[in-house]
């Protein structure tokens, strides 16, 4: 995964106080069994505006977001809540936070561009096209 870093710009990206602290705990107990998972999050984290404790952005992708993205080289469009690990379910497109497409996803605005790797080591790039406010999703059910 480490390719993914090629050197191009980053767009940047803002996550919660919150999410932050939980997601560097996360990378660093993963360290031994996803090393190069956990090197990408946290590189993510280092790069990443912090927003203060109680303060969240319904623009950026949070814990709890909606993202709808599209793959560029498809460009297939996919719906998906960005989850913590314990609440992830592919069936109800449910995705984790610590897989390489959620360690893209956070943190990013609509309208933005990312490169990420797969698990296979193939480099794609996705567009965020829509990012739906965890509270935003609550209300309206």
């Amino acid at each position: 995964m480490s390719s993914r870093s090629s050197g191009r710009s980053r767009p940047p990206i803002v996550v919660t106080s919150e999410d932050h602290h939980k997601l560097s705990r996360i990378a660093a107990g993963a360290v031994n069994t996803m090393p190069e998972l956990a090197a990408e999050l946290s590189a993510e984290l280092d790069r990443a505006r912090i927003l203060p404790q109680g303060r969240s952005s319904g623009e950026h992708v949070r814990i709890g977001s909606e993202v709808r993205f599209r793959d560029d080289t498809s460009g297939k469009e996919t719906t998906v809540t960005l989850v913590w690990p314990e609440d992830a379910d592919i069936a109800v497109n449910k995705i984790s936070v610590v897989t390489p497409i959620g360690v893209a996803l956070i943190g990013m605005a609509g309208g933005r561009s990312i490169e990420w790797t797969t698990r296979s080591g193939d480099i794609k790039r996705l567009t965020v096209m829509m990012v739906r406010d965890p509270l935003d999703a609550l209300s309206s059910n």
